[in-house]
This record gives structure tokens, sequence and C-alpha cells, in this order.
């Protein structure tokens, strides 16, 4: 048995944090790593100590496994622990640590590699015996070759990186039409986030459940699962919404999962926590997609149900300890799920970075984060900032409990997709333990409806807000027009202060009257229509950040800015849409282009965004390079637009 006393998390972010309480907990002093951008983050300041490893893009960072293990060896750690994402299932991590004498909280390295390319790990699955999608994974990865295999599978087929994970380099293609542009950016999002353009195709299961089992395995021969997870609810083939248990899985059917996950374990001499994902089909078959080498980000949920601390039987496997449990020991108690909220603009799920305000987490529900009032989001890292996790009796106590939890949340100063999370947990087939992976898809229009009428209500309430809040700042009886903007929606709505608090609303409508009651900080107290309500407000350079029953808004003040014309709308100038990196440029000066035309991609959080020709002409300057790094709303393609 080896005793660990320092560890090292090779992360950042909530899973640092989350490592780190339990560390604690089992009496391990921690080692934070960190780049330049994460300086003076929650995760540094948490640990006991902390190293600066590079540069703040990944690959001069938290991507170098040279500089992880000289960090260790600085401080003295003896073990490490790979968070998820990053060097997480890099198996060049684990070989450095062996080589190094240190323990690498994780599988081996032999095991990280098999199941880390999906071509080899699909064949292991074949060989133990587990159901697979019918497919192509071989090492002809010509176009023609690949078209020609998709055209056997027959389509929809599905595209995906024979290395790496969470649906980055993922595409779905419904025809022959659709194959090759969609194999060009799959391939260039795949070598972009995991340094390999590799490929496999399967076939699509239409409409399925993704589901998988976490199991837990010893270097003693042990391994039992702890039941699954249904992840089915995602965007861009990430997950956004996890519970356990799936809606979809009898007792029965977790027995045939969980056995056939704990046999492939043993068959390949796995150790530590490991996840077996699948397509469940409507029929309740099975098919196997990848392993997960590593702690998932819905952990939380197989926690909540059975009692567990994941993290720690990791670190006590690690320390050669056997399981401290059988399968016949494992039980389950109610229901859990987990929402992760994103720094991103739910309208097109576009990653935002910035400044947050202010961060308030319920407290009557557990909140994974690495965040406090006046934490930086940078745009170089993935775009969840922290998950929320509620745990019932049932499913639709846990669902109620997680809704009321992500509405009592705060958190202003960047965007986040909070009410759309809110929005999908009150979804009527959601509600029904129904949803596919085709849900956000499919239920689009209710779950992004029209809210202009909503928006230009709650743009004259956070104006009267701001003024009242202030009774300095306008005179008596003056009445303020003001111009509000929201995404391309622009209110203008005026303000008329009558002191103490008391302003009237005018915008299109009957006037509305409210009263302020009360202020602590960012929070507010006023009586409006009747009721007295509570809200927070913060006012962040020409934003104004509104929190308000349970949904987050924020309008640009231009009230004194000046107004933009409807040339000057369409200018022809293509800015950057984020901060991030340019990863190709379709254009060069002198071609023509026609609006909506993609010109350049630009990378930001891990994903590509195109950005798009906003007017029909001639390319007449293109302003930066691939590889370079902008900042949100650069100029960086100009067109002479046509006269």
């Amino acid at each position: 048995m080896t005793k660990i006393t320092k560890l090292l998390i090779a992360n950042r972010g909530e899973i640092a944090v989350r490592v780190m309480r339990t560390a604690r907990q089992m009496g391990i002093a921690t080692v934070a790593v960190y780049s330049e951008a994460d300086k003076g983050a929650v995760h540094v300041t948490s640990a006991d100590e902390a190293v600066c490893i590079g540069g703040a893009a990944p690959s001069e960072s938290y991507l170098r496994v040279d500089a992880v293990i000289e960090a260790a060896r600085a401080t003295g750690a003896d073990a490490i622990h790979p968070g998820y994402g990053f060097l997480a299932e890099n198996p060049a991590l684990p070989a450095a640590c062996a080589e190094a004498g240190f323990i690498f909280v994780g599988p081996s390295a032999e095991a990280i590699a098999n199941m880390g390319d999906k071509a080899a790990a699909k064949r292991l699955m074949e060989a133990a015996g587990v159901p697979c999608v019918p497919g192509y994974d071989g090492s002809d990865q010509t176009p023609a070759t690949l078209l020609a295999k998709a055209k056997e599978i027959g389509f929809p087929i599905m595209i995906k990186p024979t290395a790496g994970g969470g649906g980055r380099g993922m595409r779905l293609v419904g025809s022959e039409a659709d194959f090759e542009p969609a194999l060009g950016s799959a391939r260039s999002e795949a070598k972009s986030a995991f340094g390999d353009g590799a490929v496999l195709l399967e076939r699509a299961i239409v409409n399925p459940r993704h589901v998988e089992i976490q199991i837990m395995a010893d270097s003693h021969g042990n391994a039992i699962h702890l039941g699954e997870r249904d992840c089915s609810v995602q965007r861009r083939h990430q997950k956004l919404i996890e519970e356990a248990p799936s809606p979809a899985v009898d007792a029965g059917l977790r027995a045939r999962m969980g056995e056939a996950s704990v046999k492939a374990a043993l068959a390949i001499g796995y150790e530590g926590a490991g996840t077996f994902e699948y397509l469940l089909d409507g029929d309740g078959q099975f098919y196997f997609m990848e392993m997960n080498t590593r702690l998932q980000v819905e952990h939380p949920v197989t926690e909540a149900v059975t009692g567990l601390d994941l993290v720690e039987l990791q670190l006590r496997i690690a320390a050669c300890e056997r399981l401290p449990l059988s399968q016949d020991e494992v039980s389950f108690s109610g229901h859990a799920i987990e929402v992760r909220l994103c720094a991103e603009d739910a309208d097109g799920f576009m990653p935002q970075s910035g400044r947050l305000a202010r961060w308030r987490p319920a407290d009557t529900i557990r909140t994974d984060h690495a965040l406090r009032d006046g934490v930086d989001i940078p745009p170089f890292y993935d775009s969840m900032i922290a998950k929320l996790i509620a745990h019932g009796s049932d499913r639709d106590a846990a669902r109620q409990k997680l809704i009321a939890g992500l509405g009592e949340t705060q958190a202003l100063g960047v965007r986040t997709n909070q009410g759309f999370l809110g929005d999908c947990l009150r979804h009527p087939v959601f509600a029904a333990g129904k949803a596919t992976t085709a849900f956000i898809g499919d239920h689009s229009a209710d779950l992004k409806p029209d809210r202009e009428s909503e928006d230009r209500a709650v743009a004259g309430l956070a104006g009267a807000l701001m003024r009242a809040a202030d009774g300095t700042s306008l005179a008596h009886g003056f009445a303020a027009p003001l111009r509000l903007a929201r995404g391309e929606s622009m209110f203008t709505p005026r303000v008329v202060a009558h002191g103490e608090g008391r302003c009237d609303i005018h915008d299109g409508g009957e006037a509305r009257s409210i009263m302020v009651t009360g202020r602590d900080g960012g929070m507010i107290r006023f009586e409006h229509a009747g009721r007295s309500r509570g809200a927070a407000l913060i006012v962040s350079k020409s934003t104004i950040w509104l929190h308000l029953d349970g949904r987050c808004y924020d309008f640009t003040d231009l009230t004194f800015a000046p107004e933009i014309t409807a040339d000057a709308a369409g200018d022809g100038k293509v800015r950057a849409s984020m901060n991030g990196t340019v990863v190709s440029i379709a254009v060069k000066a002198g071609d023509i282009v026609t609006k909506g035309q993609i010109v350049l991609v630009l990378e930001a959080m891990k994903m590509e965004h195109g950005h798009l020709a906003s007017a029909d002409g001639t390319v007449a300057a293109v302003h930066v390079e691939p590889g370079a790094q902008v900042t949100a709303h650069a100029v960086l393609i100009e067109i002479e637009r046509q006269s």
C-alpha cells in the first residue's frame, strides 16, 4: 500500500477545487497549477501551494506534461490527479509519472491509449462481447474511402474523431451531398482539439438516449459499477443536463449494462474510475460508443444517489487499496439531476468571456464551482463555469428542487445559459422523462421563444430600477428617455422619477409605477403591480445586468451613444463575435463574396465558430492570419459592399 501525502491537481477551475476538497478531508496536502490567464483564480488560492506552468493557451500551460511533472517535483508532491479534460486522457502523463516516480490517480498509460483510440477501443469491446454500433474504423482515411464506407453503412451517419471526446469533431451527416464538407470540418476541429484529424464512421442511431455506466476497478482484480447516468440533453454533442438513474433504464437493463461494463473493464485490466458510454435505442438495445478513462463532469449525480465520494475512491485505488465495497453492497437512493452552467449565449450557444461581477450560488443545492465576485472568465478554456446538482426522493422532487436552486443562483457580468437550462427542466417532455439526444433540436421553438415583449417590459423595469435606486440622478418629474439594446432589439422606455425611490415607466403600453423600498449591495427590493419583489442589479460599464424571477437579463445602455444607421449596420465589416483564435480564413483581398458566406473560422472555448460576410461585395482587406488571437468586436475582414 502506498501513502499519498501531497497531491498535485493537473487541472483548473471547479474540478480542481472539487478534488482539493476531498484531498483535504483525507489529510492530503494540495498543489495547484495555473496558467498566466488564471493567476489569482479560485483554484489557485484554494490550494496549499500553487505553481505557474506557462501562458494562457492550453498548449502553453495545462497541456504541457513536462511543466506538470516539474511542478510536482518542485513542490514535493507524490501523486498527480488529472481532473478531466486537458491531460486526463493523454497517456503521456501517466507514462511520465511512472518514469519520474509519481503516483498517477487514474488508469495505466496503456489503458488510456487503448480506450482513447476510438477505433481500437471498439475492437476491444467487440472482443469482450459488448454490443457496438456498426461502422468503419479502418486506417485508410482518404476521403474517397470514407465516402464509400459511409454509403455502405447507410446515411445518416456520425463522423467521430478517433482521439478525444467531449463532442468536439463530431458531425451528424444526413446525406451523401453533405459528407465532404462535414468531413473537412470534423477533421479540422479534431486536429485543433486533439492533435489528430483521424475519424471513424458509425451508423447514426436515430433519436437515441445517451446512457453511461460508472465503473470503479482496483489493482487487485475487483471491479464494480455504480449504476447509470442519462446524459441525453445535449447541444453540439456536448452534455448540458445529466441525471441518475435514467428514466429509460429499469433494474434488468441496468444489470445487463453494468455487467457488460464490468466485464469489459476486467478484460482490459482497467484500474480507477471509468465510464462506459452507450447509445440506447427505443427498443432497449444498447451500443458501445466510447470509454472515458477518467472522472466525468457529471460524477456528482452518482455520488448523490450512492452516497459515495468518487474522488476518495480514486485516491484510495491509486494508493493500492482494495475497493471498500462489493457489487452487492452498492445501493441507490432517490434521484439526482445536474445542469452545466456555461458562459455562453444560449441563443446560438456562442461562448462568452469577461468579468463576473456578481456570483451568488443557491444554498439549497450542491454547486461545484471556482467562482467569486470579480473573477475573470477567460476565452481559452471550456465554457462550463459551474455545475448545479439537486437530489430528491424521486425524479420530480429533484427536478423541482433544481429549478428553484437554479433560479436563486445569481451570475451577473457574463452571459450564461441559466435561463435556457431552466426552460429545459420545465419542458413537459423533459419533465415526463422522455428526452432523447434530439431534445434540444426538436423543441428549439419552445426552448428559444421570441422573448421581445418580455424583454421590453424588463428593459423598462431595469432602467427604472437603475434610476430610482439613485435618487440624485434625475430631477423630480423629469421624463428621462433611455435607449437599451438586447441582441438585435432596441428598447426606448421613458422613466419619470418622483423622488424617494418612486418612478413611472412609459414603454408603449400602460404606464407602470415602481417604488424602491430597500437596497443592500447589488440587491434591490421594490414594489411593483401590487407585489413586493427582489432583484439583483449590477451596472458594469455600459451594461445593465438584472437578475429577476430566476432569469438573468443584460441590456446595453446606448442612451448617450450615437445611433447606428441602417448603412452602418451592414457596413461590410466582419467582427469577432468573441475573444478567440483564428483557425482558418476562407477568402483573400479581391475575392467576391455574398452575404451569409463563411469567410473566417474562430475557435473559442474549444469550439469552432464560422463568421459570415455581412454584405455582398469584394473583400477589401483581411486584417488577421490563422493562429492570431483576437478580441471580441475586433474588425477581422473588411468587405467593400456592392452599390
